[in-house]
Protein backbone atom coordinates (compact mmCIF):
# COMPACT_ATOMS: atom_id res chain seq x y z
CA UNK A 1 0.00 0.00 0.00
CA UNK A 2 1.20 3.62 -0.84
CA UNK A 3 0.49 5.28 2.18
CA UNK A 4 1.93 8.58 0.47
CA UNK A 5 -0.51 8.71 -2.76
CA UNK A 6 -2.50 11.76 -3.20
CA UNK A 7 -6.07 11.30 -1.58
CA UNK A 8 -8.78 10.22 -3.49
CA UNK A 9 -11.98 10.32 -2.04
CA UNK A 10 -13.42 7.15 -4.45
CA UNK A 11 -14.67 4.48 -2.00
CA UNK A 12 -11.71 1.67 -2.44
CA UNK A 13 -10.76 -1.29 -0.96
CA UNK A 14 -8.54 -1.00 1.95
CA UNK A 15 -4.94 -2.47 0.14
CA UNK A 16 -6.24 -0.17 -2.94
CA UNK A 17 -8.72 2.46 -1.42
CA UNK A 18 -11.75 1.10 -3.98
CA UNK A 19 -14.40 -0.56 -2.83
CA UNK A 20 -18.86 0.35 -1.73
CA UNK A 21 -19.50 0.23 1.77
CA UNK A 22 -23.51 -0.92 2.96
CA UNK A 23 -25.62 1.09 4.86
CA UNK A 24 -26.24 -1.25 7.34
CA UNK A 25 -22.16 -1.50 8.12
CA UNK A 26 -20.92 0.14 11.21
CA UNK A 27 -18.10 2.95 10.17
CA UNK A 28 -15.15 3.43 12.07
CA UNK A 29 -12.62 5.95 11.97
CA UNK A 30 -8.68 5.08 11.75
CA UNK A 31 -5.42 5.75 11.34
CA UNK A 32 -2.95 3.02 8.99
CA UNK A 33 0.07 2.03 10.85
CA UNK A 34 2.92 0.06 9.59
CA UNK A 35 4.71 -2.31 12.27
CA UNK A 36 7.65 -3.98 11.24
CA UNK A 37 6.22 -4.02 7.46
CA UNK A 38 2.54 -4.96 8.64
CA UNK A 39 -0.17 -3.18 7.64
CA UNK A 40 -2.02 -2.36 11.15
CA UNK A 41 -4.89 -0.50 12.17
CA UNK A 42 -5.03 2.20 15.44
CA UNK A 43 -8.44 3.09 16.68
CA UNK A 44 -10.61 4.20 19.28
CA UNK A 45 -14.04 2.78 20.28
CA UNK A 46 -16.40 3.67 23.28
CA UNK A 47 -16.11 0.90 25.56
CA UNK A 48 -19.59 -0.39 24.94
CA UNK A 49 -19.22 -0.59 20.93
CA UNK A 50 -15.53 -2.33 21.89
CA UNK A 51 -17.23 -5.03 23.60
CA UNK A 52 -19.83 -5.82 21.30
CA UNK A 53 -17.64 -5.75 18.43
CA UNK A 54 -15.19 -8.38 19.83
CA UNK A 55 -14.38 -11.71 21.08
CA UNK A 56 -12.09 -13.99 22.62
CA UNK A 57 -10.53 -17.27 21.03
CA UNK A 58 -10.71 -19.26 23.89
CA UNK A 59 -11.87 -23.06 25.08
CA UNK A 60 -15.35 -22.49 24.29
CA UNK A 61 -13.88 -21.34 20.27
CA UNK A 62 -12.24 -24.45 20.16
CA UNK A 63 -15.48 -26.62 21.21
CA UNK A 64 -17.08 -24.82 18.28
CA UNK A 65 -14.46 -25.99 16.14
CA UNK A 66 -12.69 -22.63 15.78
CA UNK A 67 -9.07 -22.43 16.70
CA UNK A 68 -8.06 -21.30 20.43
CA UNK A 69 -5.60 -18.28 20.58
CA UNK A 70 -5.80 -17.28 24.33
CA UNK A 71 -4.55 -18.23 27.42
CA UNK A 72 -7.24 -19.40 30.50
CA UNK A 73 -9.33 -16.52 31.89
CA UNK A 74 -8.48 -15.19 35.34
CA UNK A 75 -11.65 -14.16 36.68
CA UNK A 76 -9.80 -12.92 40.17
CA UNK A 77 -7.76 -10.37 37.76
CA UNK A 78 -10.75 -9.34 35.26
CA UNK A 79 -12.78 -8.66 38.84
CA UNK A 80 -9.93 -6.88 39.68
CA UNK A 81 -9.22 -4.90 36.60
CA UNK A 82 -12.99 -4.02 36.39
CA UNK A 83 -13.11 -2.31 39.98
CA UNK A 84 -9.77 0.00 38.37
CA UNK A 85 -11.98 0.64 35.22
CA UNK A 86 -15.02 1.53 37.45
CA UNK A 87 -12.82 3.97 39.30
CA UNK A 88 -11.19 5.44 36.58
CA UNK A 89 -14.87 5.85 34.99
CA UNK A 90 -16.00 7.76 37.91
CA UNK A 91 -12.68 9.90 37.97
CA UNK A 92 -13.82 10.74 34.32
CA UNK A 93 -17.25 11.99 35.23
CA UNK A 94 -16.13 14.17 38.00
CA UNK A 95 -13.24 15.38 35.19
CA UNK A 96 -16.65 16.55 33.37
CA UNK A 97 -18.59 18.23 35.50
CA UNK A 98 -14.30 20.29 36.27
CA UNK A 99 -13.86 20.69 32.72
CA UNK A 100 -17.42 22.70 32.04
CA UNK A 101 -16.12 24.84 35.21
CA UNK A 102 -18.62 23.29 37.92
CA UNK A 103 -17.88 21.28 40.83
CA UNK A 104 -19.57 17.61 41.00
CA UNK A 105 -21.98 17.16 43.43
CA UNK A 106 -20.69 15.86 46.57
CA UNK A 107 -21.56 11.99 46.32
CA UNK A 108 -19.53 11.73 43.53
CA UNK A 109 -16.43 12.95 45.36
CA UNK A 110 -18.01 10.62 48.52
CA UNK A 111 -17.98 7.52 46.07
CA UNK A 112 -14.69 8.23 44.32
CA UNK A 113 -13.23 8.07 47.92
CA UNK A 114 -14.99 4.71 48.62
CA UNK A 115 -12.80 3.39 45.13
CA UNK A 116 -9.93 4.82 46.02
CA UNK A 117 -8.29 7.78 44.32
CA UNK A 118 -4.69 7.99 42.60
CA UNK A 119 -3.18 10.67 40.28
CA UNK A 120 -3.53 9.95 36.55
CA UNK A 121 -5.80 7.00 35.15
CA UNK A 122 -5.53 4.81 32.04
CA UNK A 123 -5.87 1.45 30.09
CA UNK A 124 -3.23 0.70 27.98
CA UNK A 125 -4.01 -0.10 24.03
CA UNK A 126 -5.42 -3.65 23.38
CA UNK A 127 -3.90 -5.39 20.53
CA UNK A 128 -6.36 -7.32 18.13
CA UNK A 129 -6.67 -9.29 14.87
CA UNK A 130 -9.58 -9.04 12.65
CA UNK A 131 -9.54 -12.31 10.93
CA UNK A 132 -11.64 -11.70 7.92
CA UNK A 133 -9.54 -8.43 6.69
CA UNK A 134 -7.53 -10.82 4.61
CA UNK A 135 -3.98 -9.85 3.91
CA UNK A 136 -2.97 -6.15 4.42
CA UNK A 137 -6.69 -5.63 4.73
CA UNK A 138 -7.91 -6.41 0.82
CA UNK A 139 -11.43 -7.65 2.17
CA UNK A 140 -12.36 -4.56 4.07
CA UNK A 141 -14.19 -1.58 2.92
CA UNK A 142 -12.48 2.15 3.53
CA UNK A 143 -12.23 5.89 2.01
CA UNK A 144 -9.63 8.49 3.09
CA UNK A 145 -10.28 11.17 5.46
CA UNK A 146 -9.19 14.28 3.89
CA UNK A 147 -8.81 18.13 5.23
CA UNK A 148 -9.58 21.13 3.14
CA UNK A 149 -5.92 21.09 2.40
CA UNK A 150 -6.38 17.65 1.10
CA UNK A 151 -4.11 16.13 4.07
CA UNK A 152 -4.76 12.72 4.55
CA UNK A 153 -5.44 12.39 8.31
CA UNK A 154 -7.02 8.27 8.54
CA UNK A 155 -9.68 7.17 7.02
CA UNK A 156 -13.38 6.02 7.34
CA UNK A 157 -13.83 2.15 7.72
CA UNK A 158 -16.70 0.05 7.28
CA UNK A 159 -17.21 -3.29 9.40
CA UNK A 160 -19.87 -6.04 9.30
CA UNK A 161 -21.88 -8.26 11.53
CA UNK A 162 -18.78 -11.14 10.52
CA UNK A 163 -15.90 -8.68 11.27
CA UNK A 164 -14.93 -9.66 14.59
CA UNK A 165 -12.07 -7.94 16.62
CA UNK A 166 -10.40 -11.12 18.05
CA UNK A 167 -8.57 -10.26 21.18
CA UNK A 168 -5.23 -11.49 21.21
CA UNK A 169 -3.14 -8.84 24.36
CA UNK A 170 -6.35 -7.84 26.46
CA UNK A 171 -8.82 -10.74 27.44
CA UNK A 172 -8.63 -9.82 30.92
CA UNK A 173 -9.74 -6.19 29.83
CA UNK A 174 -12.11 -6.74 28.07
CA UNK A 175 -13.47 -9.50 30.44
CA UNK A 176 -13.35 -6.22 33.03
CA UNK A 177 -14.97 -3.97 30.83
CA UNK A 178 -17.79 -7.10 30.74
CA UNK A 179 -18.37 -6.79 34.24
CA UNK A 180 -18.49 -3.28 34.41
CA UNK A 181 -21.52 -3.14 31.84
CA UNK A 182 -22.95 -5.64 33.77
CA UNK A 183 -22.63 -4.31 37.23
CA UNK A 184 -24.25 -1.04 35.72
CA UNK A 185 -27.09 -2.44 33.94
CA UNK A 186 -27.74 -4.37 36.89
CA UNK A 187 -28.22 -0.97 38.88
CA UNK A 188 -30.31 0.95 36.12
CA UNK A 189 -32.64 -2.15 35.74
CA UNK A 190 -32.94 -3.36 39.83
CA UNK A 191 -31.92 -0.40 41.35
CA UNK A 192 -29.90 -2.65 43.82
CA UNK A 193 -26.68 -2.90 44.63
CA UNK A 194 -25.63 -6.79 43.08
CA UNK A 195 -24.79 -9.51 46.26
CA UNK A 196 -21.30 -8.92 47.66
CA UNK A 197 -19.97 -11.62 46.18
CA UNK A 198 -20.25 -10.16 42.65
CA UNK A 199 -20.09 -6.10 43.90
CA UNK A 200 -17.60 -3.69 42.42
CA UNK A 201 -18.54 -0.89 44.61
CA UNK A 202 -18.03 -1.46 48.45
CA UNK A 203 -21.19 0.81 49.62
CA UNK A 204 -20.38 -1.65 53.19
CA UNK A 205 -24.15 -1.35 53.40
CA UNK A 206 -26.93 -4.49 54.48
CA UNK A 207 -29.31 -2.42 52.28
CA UNK A 208 -28.65 -3.03 49.02
CA UNK A 209 -31.26 -0.51 47.65
CA UNK A 210 -29.60 2.59 45.81
CA UNK A 211 -29.80 5.70 46.91
CA UNK A 212 -31.23 8.07 44.33
CA UNK A 213 -28.28 10.76 44.39
CA UNK A 214 -25.50 7.40 44.02
CA UNK A 215 -28.19 5.99 40.88
CA UNK A 216 -27.61 9.59 39.39
CA UNK A 217 -23.43 8.64 39.50
CA UNK A 218 -24.23 5.30 37.73
CA UNK A 219 -26.30 6.57 35.16
CA UNK A 220 -23.56 9.29 34.52
CA UNK A 221 -20.94 6.47 34.56
CA UNK A 222 -23.28 3.97 31.89
CA UNK A 223 -23.51 7.17 29.43
CA UNK A 224 -19.92 7.35 29.75
CA UNK A 225 -18.84 3.88 28.84
CA UNK A 226 -21.21 4.05 25.51
CA UNK A 227 -19.43 7.75 24.34
CA UNK A 228 -16.88 9.45 25.75
CA UNK A 229 -14.64 7.19 27.67
CA UNK A 230 -12.78 4.69 24.65
CA UNK A 231 -10.60 2.12 24.11
CA UNK A 232 -7.27 2.03 21.78
CA UNK A 233 -6.61 -0.96 19.78
CA UNK A 234 -3.91 -1.63 17.57
CA UNK A 235 -5.50 -4.11 15.40
CA UNK A 236 -4.13 -6.47 12.69
CA UNK A 237 -5.40 -7.44 9.65
CA UNK A 238 -6.33 -11.75 8.03
CA UNK A 239 -3.78 -12.88 10.40
CA UNK A 240 -4.19 -17.19 10.57
CA UNK A 241 -3.99 -19.28 13.93
CA UNK A 242 -0.15 -19.81 13.91
CA UNK A 243 0.43 -15.95 12.98
CA UNK A 244 -2.12 -15.03 15.69
CA UNK A 245 -0.23 -17.53 18.51
CA UNK A 246 3.05 -16.06 17.62
CA UNK A 247 2.10 -12.57 18.25
CA UNK A 248 0.64 -13.10 21.24
CA UNK A 249 3.55 -15.09 22.89
CA UNK A 250 5.73 -11.97 21.42
CA UNK A 251 3.74 -9.51 23.48
CA UNK A 252 3.68 -11.56 26.25
CA UNK A 253 7.39 -12.98 26.24
CA UNK A 254 9.44 -10.12 25.04
CA UNK A 255 8.91 -7.78 27.68
CA UNK A 256 10.59 -7.26 30.86
CA UNK A 257 8.59 -7.24 34.20
CA UNK A 258 9.06 -4.29 36.36
CA UNK A 259 10.79 -4.89 39.64
CA UNK A 260 7.87 -5.77 42.42
CA UNK A 261 9.88 -2.57 44.52
CA UNK A 262 10.19 -0.45 41.86
CA UNK A 263 6.46 -1.25 41.04
CA UNK A 264 5.71 -0.50 44.80
CA UNK A 265 7.14 2.80 44.78
CA UNK A 266 5.54 4.35 41.89
CA UNK A 267 2.11 3.25 42.70
CA UNK A 268 -0.14 6.02 44.58
CA UNK A 269 -3.45 4.24 44.34
CA UNK A 270 -3.39 1.87 46.87
CA UNK A 271 -4.27 2.83 50.28
CA UNK A 272 -1.89 0.93 52.20
CA UNK A 273 0.81 1.88 49.29
CA UNK A 274 -0.33 5.49 49.90
CA UNK A 275 0.10 5.08 53.82
CA UNK A 276 3.56 3.65 53.64
CA UNK A 277 4.21 6.69 51.12
CA UNK A 278 2.95 9.24 53.30
CA UNK A 279 3.71 8.61 57.00
CA UNK A 280 6.05 5.95 56.67
CA UNK A 281 8.93 6.88 54.24
CA UNK A 282 8.35 10.72 53.88
CA UNK A 283 8.69 10.77 57.36
CA UNK A 284 11.44 9.13 57.43
CA UNK A 285 10.38 6.76 60.00
CA UNK A 286 11.36 3.93 57.65
CA UNK A 287 14.11 4.03 55.39
CA UNK A 288 13.74 2.74 52.40
CA UNK A 289 16.13 0.41 49.62
CA UNK A 290 15.68 -0.83 46.44
CA UNK A 291 17.78 -4.37 47.42
CA UNK A 292 17.96 -6.84 50.01
CA UNK A 293 21.14 -6.46 51.68
CA UNK A 294 23.40 -9.68 51.59
CA UNK A 295 25.36 -8.79 53.39
CA UNK A 296 24.68 -7.45 57.05
CA UNK A 297 28.57 -6.19 57.81
CA UNK A 298 26.87 -3.50 55.31
CA UNK A 299 23.22 -2.77 56.60
CA UNK A 300 22.30 0.67 56.61
CA UNK A 301 18.89 -0.26 59.16
CA UNK A 302 16.81 0.36 55.48
CA UNK A 303 14.24 -2.18 54.24
CA UNK A 304 12.85 -2.99 50.92
CA UNK A 305 10.21 -1.71 49.39
CA UNK A 306 8.60 -5.26 49.16
CA UNK A 307 8.96 -6.50 52.79
CA UNK A 308 7.73 -2.89 53.85
CA UNK A 309 4.58 -3.78 52.36
CA UNK A 310 4.50 -7.26 52.89
CA UNK A 311 4.22 -6.50 56.60
CA UNK A 312 1.81 -3.66 56.31
CA UNK A 313 -0.38 -6.38 54.12
CA UNK A 314 -0.84 -8.76 57.16
CA UNK A 315 -0.59 -5.49 59.59
CA UNK A 316 -3.87 -4.06 58.13
CA UNK A 317 -5.40 -6.46 55.74
CA UNK A 318 -4.35 -9.77 56.95
CA UNK A 319 -3.19 -10.94 54.13
CA UNK A 320 0.45 -11.65 52.49
CA UNK A 321 0.06 -8.64 49.73
CA UNK A 322 -1.88 -5.80 49.35
CA UNK A 323 -3.84 -6.34 46.34
CA UNK A 324 -6.79 -5.10 45.73
CA UNK A 325 -7.06 -2.88 49.02
CA UNK A 326 -10.13 -0.51 49.57
CA UNK A 327 -9.91 2.92 51.47
CA UNK A 328 -12.78 1.13 53.71
CA UNK A 329 -11.05 -1.53 54.61
CA UNK A 330 -7.40 0.54 55.44
CA UNK A 331 -8.66 4.25 56.82
CA UNK A 332 -10.49 2.87 59.89
CA UNK A 333 -6.76 0.64 60.59
CA UNK A 334 -4.39 3.47 60.26
CA UNK A 335 -4.43 4.23 64.08
CA UNK A 336 -3.51 1.06 65.32
CA UNK A 337 -1.00 0.96 62.66
CA UNK A 338 0.56 4.35 63.72
CA UNK A 339 0.80 2.61 67.10
CA UNK A 340 2.41 -0.11 66.26
CA UNK A 341 5.04 1.38 63.86
CA UNK A 342 5.62 4.31 66.86
CA UNK A 343 6.91 1.47 68.57
CA UNK A 344 8.58 -0.84 66.33
CA UNK A 345 10.53 2.04 65.28
CA UNK A 346 11.78 3.43 69.41
CA UNK A 347 12.90 -0.02 69.39
CA UNK A 348 17.01 -0.45 70.63
CA UNK A 349 18.77 -0.48 66.89
CA UNK A 350 16.01 -0.68 64.32
CA UNK A 351 16.39 1.46 61.53
CA UNK A 352 20.20 2.62 62.60
CA UNK A 353 23.07 1.19 60.71
CA UNK A 354 24.17 -2.05 61.32
CA UNK A 355 20.67 -3.03 62.60
CA UNK A 356 20.59 -6.86 61.16
CA UNK A 357 23.42 -7.80 63.65
CA UNK A 358 22.34 -6.65 66.90
CA UNK A 359 18.45 -6.96 66.39
CA UNK A 360 16.11 -9.49 65.09
CA UNK A 361 13.58 -6.80 64.07
CA UNK A 362 15.58 -5.49 61.17
CA UNK A 363 14.61 -9.42 59.99
CA UNK A 364 10.98 -8.77 58.07
CA UNK A 365 9.98 -11.43 58.35
CA UNK A 366 9.71 -10.81 62.69
CA UNK A 367 7.92 -7.76 61.63
CA UNK A 368 5.53 -10.19 59.89
CA UNK A 369 4.78 -12.07 62.81
CA UNK A 370 4.45 -8.95 65.42
CA UNK A 371 2.00 -7.01 62.07
CA UNK A 372 0.21 -10.48 62.27
CA UNK A 373 -0.59 -10.26 65.91
CA UNK A 374 -1.60 -7.26 66.20
CA UNK A 375 -4.00 -7.41 63.20
CA UNK A 376 -5.61 -10.86 65.50
CA UNK A 377 -5.64 -8.66 68.63
CA UNK A 378 -6.93 -5.40 67.19
CA UNK A 379 -9.17 -6.63 64.13
CA UNK A 380 -9.27 -10.62 63.82
CA UNK A 381 -11.83 -13.14 64.93
CA UNK A 382 -10.77 -13.35 68.70
CA UNK A 383 -9.86 -9.68 69.16
CA UNK A 384 -9.40 -8.54 72.59
CA UNK A 385 -8.05 -4.60 73.78
CA UNK A 386 -6.52 -6.49 76.74
CA UNK A 387 -4.43 -8.68 74.64
CA UNK A 388 -3.54 -5.89 72.20
CA UNK A 389 -2.36 -3.91 74.81
CA UNK A 390 -0.46 -5.84 76.35
CA UNK A 391 1.25 -6.82 72.84
CA UNK A 392 2.01 -3.84 71.92
CA UNK A 393 2.97 -2.64 75.63
CA UNK A 394 5.16 -6.20 75.83
CA UNK A 395 6.85 -5.03 72.58
CA UNK A 396 9.56 -3.12 74.62
CA UNK A 397 10.18 -5.61 77.01
CA UNK A 398 10.99 -8.83 74.75
CA UNK A 399 14.51 -9.46 73.51
CA UNK A 400 14.90 -9.64 70.19
CA UNK A 401 18.76 -9.66 70.25
CA UNK A 402 20.39 -12.86 68.18
CA UNK A 403 21.69 -14.70 71.72
CA UNK A 404 17.88 -14.94 73.05
CA UNK A 405 18.04 -18.46 73.43
CA UNK A 406 13.85 -18.61 72.28
CA UNK A 407 14.77 -18.17 68.53
CA UNK A 408 16.82 -21.39 68.11
CA UNK A 409 14.85 -23.30 70.27
CA UNK A 410 14.71 -25.73 67.36
CA UNK A 411 18.44 -26.02 67.15
CA UNK A 412 18.54 -26.79 71.47
CA UNK A 413 18.98 -29.86 72.78
CA UNK A 414 16.81 -30.80 75.46
CA UNK A 415 18.99 -29.95 78.91
CA UNK A 416 19.33 -26.67 76.93
CA UNK A 417 15.75 -26.51 77.00
CA UNK A 418 15.82 -26.84 80.21
CA UNK A 419 18.71 -24.88 81.27
CA UNK A 420 17.06 -21.97 79.53
CA UNK A 421 13.68 -22.12 81.10
CA UNK A 422 11.65 -22.97 77.76
CA UNK A 423 10.27 -26.21 78.82
CA UNK A 424 6.58 -25.18 78.41
CA UNK A 425 7.05 -23.25 75.16
CA UNK A 426 6.26 -26.26 73.31
CA UNK A 427 2.87 -26.18 74.49
CA UNK A 428 2.44 -22.69 72.27
CA UNK A 429 4.44 -24.25 69.25
CA UNK A 430 2.72 -26.29 66.67
CA UNK A 431 3.10 -29.99 66.32
CA UNK A 432 6.28 -31.03 65.02
CA UNK A 433 4.73 -33.38 62.75
CA UNK A 434 2.96 -31.11 60.41
CA UNK A 435 4.51 -28.32 58.44
CA UNK A 436 8.13 -26.56 58.18
CA UNK A 437 9.92 -26.49 61.49
CA UNK A 438 13.27 -24.71 60.00
CA UNK A 439 13.30 -21.17 61.13
CA UNK A 440 16.83 -20.18 60.56
CA UNK A 441 20.04 -21.32 61.94
CA UNK A 442 21.93 -19.62 64.53
CA UNK A 443 25.66 -18.93 63.71
CA UNK A 444 28.11 -20.03 66.12
CA UNK A 445 30.93 -17.95 64.70
CA UNK A 446 28.83 -14.43 64.25
CA UNK A 447 26.24 -15.23 67.04
CA UNK A 448 23.87 -14.17 64.39
CA UNK A 449 20.31 -15.85 64.12
CA UNK A 450 19.56 -15.94 60.48
CA UNK A 451 15.52 -16.83 60.42
CA UNK A 452 14.74 -18.78 57.06
CA UNK A 453 13.33 -17.30 53.84
CA UNK A 454 10.15 -19.03 53.69
CA UNK A 455 8.47 -16.24 55.73
CA UNK A 456 4.71 -17.96 55.36
CA UNK A 457 5.97 -20.52 57.24
CA UNK A 458 8.46 -18.96 60.18
CA UNK A 459 5.92 -16.00 61.14
CA UNK A 460 3.46 -17.75 62.47
CA UNK A 461 5.73 -19.79 64.74
CA UNK A 462 7.73 -16.40 65.38
CA UNK A 463 4.24 -15.18 66.78
CA UNK A 464 3.78 -17.98 68.95
CA UNK A 465 7.05 -17.41 71.03
CA UNK A 466 5.62 -14.10 71.13
CA UNK A 467 2.80 -14.79 72.39
CA UNK A 468 4.68 -17.12 75.32
CA UNK A 469 7.00 -14.82 76.28
CA UNK A 470 4.10 -12.31 77.03
CA UNK A 471 1.98 -14.49 78.03
CA UNK A 472 -0.94 -14.10 75.98
CA UNK A 473 -3.42 -16.88 75.24
CA UNK A 474 -1.98 -19.71 72.60
CA UNK A 475 -3.86 -19.79 69.34
CA UNK A 476 -3.35 -23.80 69.62
CA UNK A 477 -5.14 -23.61 73.02
CA UNK A 478 -9.08 -24.20 72.16
CA UNK A 479 -10.20 -22.14 74.91
CA UNK A 480 -8.12 -19.42 73.46
CA UNK A 481 -7.30 -17.93 77.21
Amino acid sequence: MNLNKTPNLTPKPLNTLVNKAQSSDLQVKAQISNNLGNVTLVMELPMYDFYRMSDVANERAEREGEPIAQRKLDMTHATKLASFILKGIVSAVIMEFEKNNTKAPEVYYSIQKMLGEQPYMALQPLVANLRTAGKDGSNLRAIEIVTNENEVVGIRLWLSQRDILYIVDGQHRRKGIQLLIEFLEEIRQDHKYPPKKNKLFPHNRDDRTVPNDEMEVWIQCYEMIRSACKVTLEVHLGLDIIEERQLFHDLNNLSKKVERSLALDFDSSNPVNAYIKEELVETELIKISLKDVIDWNEDDGSITRKDIVAVNAHLLLNKTNITGATPAQVEPKLDIARDFWDRITKMPFFGQEGAKTKTLLAQPVMLKALAKLTYDFAFGRFKSEEYLKQLLDGIETIDFSHNNPIWRYYQLSEEEVVKYNLNNLDEYLPDNSTGNRDIGQFESQTQWMRLGSKHNDIFPILGDMIRWELRLPSRHNKNRG
